[in-house]
C-alpha cells in the first residue's frame, strides 16, 4: 500500500479545535513502526483544474486569498490555501494509485467531505474525495463510488456529485448531528442516517448494506471517506463502535476485488491511531 503523507500538514492549528495536528503527527510514526513495507509517498498540490471539476473559481480564489476565518468550525490559517491544495492532491493521488493496481490511502489534513462547489465548512476547504473522484473520471475511470462511513454527513460531496450518472455515492452517519443533514435520498444519493447510541450490530449492518449497494453499481474505482468519530470515545458524536468494527470495514475493501482509495476526514478521539491501524491492517491483510 501507498501512504500519501506531507509532514507539513501538521504546521496548522488553533487552540481548542478538535481537528488538531496530533491526529495525524501520533497516525504517522504508528505505521511506520508496525508496517515497515509500505510505501510513504509525498502527495502533489492539487492544481486549479483539478479544483475546478468540483469548486468554482470564486471559491478557489477565495481559500487562497482569505485572511478571515469561514466559520467558526472552520478559522483561517496561513497558507491554508496550500494544506487544502496538498490534502486535495493526496486524493488524487491515492485514486491514482488504485487504478494502477496498487491500493493508496491519503493520510492527511484538512478532511474535505462538508466542503461545498462555493464554501468552505465543518474543518473542511476544498473537498477532496469528490476532486479525486471527478479526476478519475476524467483518467480512466467509467464508474466510481464513494462510501462515506464519518460518522457525520458529507454533505459536501452529495452536493458535488449529486445527479452525475457516473458517480454513486452512499453516506452512513449520525442524524441528528452536524451538519442537519442526510435524511433523505435520490437519484444517485443514498443516505443512511443512524440515531444515537444504535447498537454497534446495526450500525455495522447498514454499512454493509449501504457497501453492497455501491458494489452493485459495478464501480471502477471504490473511494472512501473514511472517518473515524463513530468510535465510542468520539468527544463529537453519540455512536458506539469499537476498534473491531473499522477492522471489519477494512476486511470488507480486502475482498472487493477492485480499486480501492481511501482517504481520512474525522476522528478526533485519543484512540485514532489505532483505529486507523486496525482498519488498514484488515485491508491490507
Amino acid at each position: 500500500m501507498t501512504i500519501f503523507y506531507e509532514p507539513s500538514c501538521l504546521e496548522y492549528s488553533s487552540p481548542g479545535h478538535p481537528e488538531r495536528p496530533q491526529r495525524v503527527a501520533r497516525t504517522a510514526p504508528l505505521l511506520k513502526d508496525r508496517h515497515p513495507d509500505w510505501e510513504w509517498r509525498a502527495p502533489a498540490a492539487a492544481t486549479d483544474e483539478e479544483l475546478l471539476r468540483a469548486h468554482s473559481r470564486e471559491h478557489i480564489e477565495c481559500v487562497t486569498n482569505a485572511r478571515e476565518d469561514f466559520d467558526p468550525d472552520t478559522p483561517f490559517y496561513p497558507n491554508i490555501d496550500r494544506h487544502a491544495r496538498q490534502s486535495a492532491g493526496a486524493a488524487i493521488g491515492a485514486a491514482r494509485a488504485a487504478l494502477r493496481g496498487e491500493p493508496g490511502f491519503s493520510l492527511m489534513r484538512p478532511p474535505g467531505h462538508h466542503a461545498m462547489r462555493d464554501r468552505a465548512m465543518g474543518f473542511c476547504y476544498f473537498n477532496n474525495i469528490a476532486v479525486a473522484a471527478l479526476h478519475a473520471l476524467e483518467n480512466g475511470a467509467e464508474r466510481v463510488a464513494i462510501w462515506d462511513f464519518d460518522g457525520h454527513h458529507g454533505n459536501g460531496t452529495e452536493a458535488i456529485v449529486a445527479h452525475n450518472q457516473r458517480v454513486q455515492f452512499a453516506s452512513i452517519h449520525q442524524f441528528p448531528a452536524y451538519p442537519g443533514t442526510g435524511t433523505k435520498s435520490f437519484a444517485n444519493i443514498a443516505n443512511y442516517p443512524i440515531a444515537p447510541f444504535t447498537p454497534r450490530e446495526d450500525h455495522v449492518q447498514v454499512a454493509n448494506r449501504a457497501l453492497e449497494k455501491l458494489i452493485a453499481f459495478e464501480p471502477g474505482l471504490l473511494l472512501a471517506s473514511a472517518g473515524f468519530d463513530a468510535y465510542a470515545r468520539d468527544p463529537l458524536l453519540k455512536l458506539i463502535l469499537e476498534c473491531e468494527d473499522f477492522a471489519k470495514f477494512g476486511k470488507w475493501l480486502n475482498n472487493l476485488g477492485i480499486p480501492v482509495a481511501v482517504v481520512l476526514e474525522g476522528g478526533y478521539s485519543a484512540e485514532l491511531p489505532e483505529l486507523i491501524d486496525a482498519f488498514s491492517s484488515a485491508w491490507q491483510s
